[in-house]
């Protein structure tokens, strides 16, 4: 069976479904399709609308993948949550590719100065999976995940020179059923462009061994690519080098970009006869399961066990387990033989699971599971809800900040409704040296970066308290990467008073702060301590989760 696509992925049930096929898993990677396709938001009536599920369904589910961390609710909207990506990671830890291949892209770009991406074939088009972009005010603008239409781009008559019969009859079909590109949300619609000469641009980049995308995609755009093979011979994915006619046409492009790209695809191809990793340890097979029990048992009814369950079959895939028996996916999952053999039954018909032999691997469709919207989140984004339900949690002001020379600079904000409240906005800046924020920030600076820039801050006094003495701030700031938070108190204003926290990314850098604001005739110093910071530091760490999550294999902009 064909994997779902955008266009069927709307069906309830499905007729063709294999008797063991579990219903509810069907009808939850529907929701989550939908909700993919819609931009990683929607009403929940537009969700029953659009899948032709009973609200009631609806609501199950969307309760359930809440309860997963997979979306949350926002009023009437259902929104994706970067706890989601874990499914898309595990794809591509599973591939091997953008960490493996990864660095070399990286390389490529930054000797070119051009944007790289790496992209594998999918059955609906072409998918990326790395992205190394170049930062101009004319830059490419795909993430990890997107589809595009083969046709239309470099990968694209590379992958088509391997295809077989059937699936250019695929082909065929889909161009006929969506003519104006309209599953391909990622790149505009232009009727017909690339359909009549995608034939021979396949047959050409079989027999030339790299491909051209001359302004298909939008005009502008040109792209040289070229395919990575392992070592058995198979085509696993595509390097493209992508530029601008401002800088360079096709031809010119093919010239510059051809002899580095074929060395860096040498590299790689080189990097794929490495054995792969040694799997590291799996979390707790039987806390899996048992999540989903306690789950089931807490929310009765409202919790679709049976789901919760066909989705985490997806995370026991991973690095060093690209390929799985059912025995090991049951093992990695805790969950009984029989329902994970439930769940991979299902999830191949529907395409997330492929089937060889007795091994099972998770497939690029993965990634359709709102991987591409999710990895464009920013870290102010990824940051908003937490903050909001913070300030909600302890009724004070929320902020994060990241450091932008002897400043700091707000990047999001959630403020609370008092009739004294904190008044700052996103965009507004402060001196680092008179603010919690800007304390943790410097804090999380190596020792002589930190130094230099105290030196070079010039503090001067805000307010009768604030410290100017930059022998004195360096001892403040020691103090602060020594217990991991900093209070100030009305150094910034008289009668503000607030404590931060550090948020640091999946290596352990502290890439942004939060804090929490409050006036000195509502909170003690003390009560700053006692009961704000507790409950700044379970927000930052639910901020560091998705950031972690997010992170893993996206590049998520710090602002």
């Amino acid at each position: 069976m064909p994997p779902m696509t955008s266009t069927d992925s709307d069906t309830p049930t499905d007729s063709a479904a294999p008797a063991e096929a579990v219903g509810p898993l069907i009808r939850g990677i529907a929701v989550l399709r939908r909700l993919t396709d819609a931009g990683g938001r929607q009403s929940l009536g537009d969700l029953a609308r659009a899948t032709e599920l009973a609200r009631s369904t609806v609501d199950r589910i969307v309760r359930t993948l809440e309860r997963m961390g997979y979306l949350r609710l926002e009023g009437r909207d259902a929104v994706l949550t970067p706890g989601l990506m874990e499914l898309g990671n595990a794809y591509l830890a599973a591939a091997r590719l953008p960490g493996l291949l990864g660095p070399y892209a990286d390389r490529l770009a930054d000797r070119l100065d051009e944007s790289v991406s790496i992209a594998v074939d999918d059955p609906d088009g072409v998918r990326f999976v790395h992205q190394a972009t170049r930062r101009r005010a004319l830059s490419l603008s795909f993430r990890i995940g997107d589809l595009l239409p083969a046709e239309r781009t470099g990968p694209g008559p590379l992958f088509a020179a391997d295809w077989p019969e059937s699936r250019w009859t695929r082909w065929h079909e889909q161009r006929a059923a969506d003519p104006e590109d309209g599953r391909f949300p990622a790149v505009p619609p232009r009727a017909g462009a690339g359909v009549d000469t995608f034939p021979a641009r396949a047959a050409h980049a079989r027999e030339q061994g790299w491909s051209l995308d001359d302004q298909l995609i939008e005009p502008g755009l040109v792209a040289l690519a070229l395919p990575v093979h392992d070592p058995a011979g198979r085509q696993v994915c595509a390097v493209s080098v992508v530029s601008h006619t401002s800088r360079h046409d096709a031809d010119a492009l093919r010239d510059a970009a051809l002899p580095p790209l074929r060395e860096t695809v040498a590299a790689m191809e080189q990097a794929l006869r490495l054995p792969p990793p040694v799997p590291p340890p799996a979390a707790p097979a039987a806390a899996l399961a048992g999540w989903t029990a306690a789950s089931k048992q807490e929310l009765g009814p409202e919790f679709v066990e049976s789901l919760a369950r066909g989705l985490t079959v997806l995370t026991a895939f991973g690095e060093g387990r690209a390929a799985l028996p059912l025995t090991a996916v049951a093992q990695a999952t805790g969950l009984p033989r029989a329902t994970a053999r439930r769940a991979l039954i299902t999830l191949d018909h529907l395409g997330y699971v492929a089937q060889d032999g007795k091994d099972f691997r998770p497939t690029t469709q993965v990634l359709a599971l709102g991987f591409a919207p999710l990895s464009r989140l920013t870290l102010s984004q990824i940051a908003q809800p937490h903050l909001a339900a913070l300030a909600e949690q302890v009724h004070e002001s929320a902020s994060l900040a990241v450091l932008d020379d002897t400043d700091i600079r707000y990047t999001a904000r959630a403020a609370t409704d008092r009739i004294m409240s904190v008044d700052i906005t996103v965009g507004t800046r402060f001196p680092a040296h008179a603010t919690s924020l800007g304390r943790v920030l410097l804090a999380g600076l190596p020792p002589q970066e930190r130094d230099a820039r105290l030196a070079r801050a010039e503090p001067r006094a805000l307010t009768r308290h604030t410290v100017t003495s930059t022998a004195e701030l360096s001892t403040l700031v020691k103090e602060v990467d020594r217990q991991d938070y900093a209070l100030v108190d009305q150094e910034l204003e008289e009668g503000l008073r607030s404590v931060a926290v550090p948020v640091r990314d999946r290596t352990g850098q502290v890439v942004a702060a939060a804090n929490l604001s409050t006036h000195t005739g509502r909170r003690s110093l003390e009560e700053c301590r006692t009961a704000l910071l507790p409950a700044l530091r379970q927000a930052a760490a639910r901020i560091e989760a998705d950031l972690h999550t997010a992170g893993r294999f996206a590049r998520i902009t710090l602002r």
